[in-house]
């Protein structure tokens, strides 16, 4: 599936696959590819990190082929190897690492001609990424991302430049999405609003990755959004670092429910998602749009990050465990049938068992329908990674076990209670021998559960009725009615 836009008849087909910050992967069908000088060079793409990394890739992808590379799926022989990586956590530097290690012993073997590396690690490393990988060939910045396709024509040239940095003004502009070649299915897509963060919590690296917070202006916001939805995308997943604060640079208030409205008038979204909605920017004007909206499924991903307050001070959080206690009750009573997410940290510097346990029984409490849970990492150049009193690997292993397993009780509970409700589900995949995968508006796109759904041929991109039957661990058996 591709969206490039382009008006000339395309005159390449070929398929190729793209690895998920999941490891899932993503084979997508690409028939359509301007018709500039057809260049015999392969590229292979490797897409590492969030759904803000995710669009990021979309984009260089748009552009590699717009310059007329052939984009393969076989990223072990490639003519050029990407890779976009992330750079938030140790895990996640651990993976690209990894990634680029394996991505050079190819080259070394002379399977793969050049190695170029892009993305949060390259921002946050920069000339510290070649000292360690001095055979990688090229790294972008995430400021130089939309001259990736240069910067592929500058490694194959063998031009001495190796290091494509931000530009100097890079934190005063945002950078534009549209014109993506999608890696998500064909009928839903992200949609980002901002780019950066201006908050200290002391545990984040983004402030120091992404820069400044950034609002992409509202006309830019639509005109990506109708581009998306022209091109068959149905449901919307609104991400940003925080979608609460978008506009607050632009002199708006409330500006979330302005994108909302504005987004509703588009005809062909039936679903629009809201993502990463932090508690101290989700207000009652918020949470009233969200209850009367037509298109806004009522699913908030809120994350907590703890609920001790102490614990939220040191994090540089302003929420405390009243103002977020009454929250979710406010949230729950405008919004019976709301599907609340949330992501908590485990192991903070100084987190007491007492501490811990606060967190276990308020999640018991809340019984969130879904839950991340991430133990602390102390990442390099945050205000968290000097504080004294560092919890062990192995007790935070077992906190993060303990909530699981609390979580894991309370959403079985739940979705044995779901057996024979109605729901409407958006189709995912059909199989030939199998149930139908999809999602009701409970269930966010790669990071929640499932949705199988017996006797339903209906394509990718449909909406159906289905009655729950029962369920299978985290995901949802139906049948089509």
């Amino acid at each position: 599936m591709s969206n490039l836009n382009s008006k000339k008849k395309p005159f390449y087909k070929k398929r190729f696959v793209l690895y998920s910050e999941r490891g899932f992967l993503y084979s997508i069908e690409m028939n359509q590819i301007t018709e500039k000088e057809h260049k015999q060079t392969s590229v292979g793409f490797i897409s590492l990190g969030c759904p803000k990394n995710m669009v990021d890739s979309e984009k260089m992808l748009a552009l590699i082929a717009e310059a007329g590379f052939i984009i393969d799926y076989d990223t072990e022989s490639a003519d050029v190897v990407v890779i976009n990586t992330c750079g938030f956590i140790q895990p996640a530097v651990d993976e690209a690492m990894e990634t680029i290690s394996h991505a050079l012993g190819k080259k070394k073997k002379g399977k793969i001609k050049k190695v170029v590396v892009a993305g949060c690690l390259s921002e946050r490393m920069r000339e510290k990424l070649l000292e360690r990988f001095p055979h990688i060939d090229a790294v972008v910045c995430l400021g130089a991302r939309d001259e990736i396709a240069n910067v592929i024509t500058n490694v194959l040239s063998g031009k001495a430049e190796k290091l494509y940095k931000s530009p100097a003004d890079w934190e005063s502009r945002i950078q534009l999405d549209s014109d993506r070649l999608l890696i998500t299915s064909a009928h839903w897509a992200y949609l980002r609003i901002s780019e950066g963060c201006d908050r200290n919590c002391s545990f984040c690296t983004i402030p120091s990755i992404k820069g400044k917070f950034r609002s992409k202006p509202l006309d830019a916001v639509i005109a990506e959004a109708k581009q998306l939805a022209d091109s068959g995308i149905v449901e919307i997943s609104v991400i940003a670092q925080d979608c609460t604060t978008w506009g607050r640079d632009l002199d708006e208030k409330e500006g979330l429910i302005k994108i909302v409205k504005e987004l509703e008038k588009i005809e062909k979204l039936k679903w629009i998602r809201l993502m990463y909605l932090n508690p101290f920017g989700v207000s009652e004007q918020l949470i009233e749009a969200i209850a009367q909206s037509k298109k806004v499924v009522h699913y908030i991903d809120m994350p907590i990050q703890h609920i001790n307050t102490d614990i939220l001070k040191v994090m540089h959080r302003p929420d405390t465990k009243e103002k977020i206690t009454a929250l979710i009750e406010k949230i729950r009573k405008a919004i019976p049938d709301v599907v609340l997410r949330t992501t908590v940290i485990v192991g903070f510097p100084g987190e007491t068992e007492q501490q811990f346990n606060e967190l276990l029984d308020f999640i018991k409490q809340m019984r969130f329908d879904a839950m991340g849970c991430f133990a602390f990492w102390p990442e390099e150049g945050t205000k968290a990674a000097q504080l004294p009193s560092p919890i062990s690997q192995k007790i935070k292993e077992q906190r993060v076990d303990k909530l699981m397993l609390a979580q894991q009780q309370i959403v079985f509970e739940k979705n044995k209670a779901l057996k024979g409700r109605i729901i409407e589900c958006l189709i995912d995949e059909v199989a030939a021998d199998g149930p139908a995968t999809g999602r009701y508006y409970g269930q966010a796109p790669h990071i929640d559960s499932l949705c199988f759904i017996k006797k339903c041929t209906e394509p990718a991109g449909s909406f159906v009725k289905a009655k729950i039957t029962g369920f299978k661990d985290y995901d949802l058996l139906t049948e089509k009615i």
